[in-house]
């Protein structure tokens, strides 16, 4: 199969993924968003589909797992790890009060330093910090799996240099 008619058979069953978002996520504009990743990963993984296999399936597969990962991202990025000799996990919705004055300017200090990082190992380090996998940055920017993982340490090691008061 060409390149250009499994574009235009991916288009073609991309509105009976449309309910399918809308049922995942329970919203409209999540839902698009969804959608759109779907179509991104469906497009860019043609050599991936089987010619003569069900598209809708492989369509829907794609979506599904996105979602997944999504959710689980989302639900690792709100778990605070307490440092306590138990090493207890902490739900971060649970009873806490914000100092936002003090977290703000944590946070500004922190944004600065991840800023001020060299493009080599920010683009990697923010990456992983919104919650994508090794594998998944190397495939991103086409590096090998070995360099993202010690770009990001070497990121980790620049940060905690500079931030050593937290």
């Amino acid at each position: 199969m060409s390149a250009i008619e499994f574009n235009q058979v991916v288009i073609n069953n991309a509105e009976y993924l449309k309910p399918f978002a809308i049922t995942l996520t329970r919203d409209n504009e999540t839902a698009k968003d969804l959608l759109q990743e779907t179509m991104f990963r469906a497009l860019a993984n043609r050599e991936k589909y089987n010619a003569g296999t069900n598209i809708k399936a492989w369509l829907y597969t794609i979506m599904r797992n996105i979602f997944i990962n999504d959710y689980r991202r989302k639900a690792k990025q709100n778990t605070v790890l307490d440092n306590s000799i138990n090493d207890f996990l902490l739900n971060s919705n649970q009873l806490s009060v914000v100092n936002a004055a003090e977290s703000n300017l944590k946070m500004k200090e922190i944004q600065q330093a991840v800023y001020e990082l060299p493009e080599i190992f920010k683009n990697p380090f923010m990456l992983y910090f919104d919650g994508y996998k090794y594998n998944e940055i190397a495939e991103l920017l086409k590096e090998p799996l070995g360099t993202i993982k010690s770009r990001i340490h070497f990121a980790r090691k620049l940060l905690k240099e500079q931030l050593t008061r937290f």
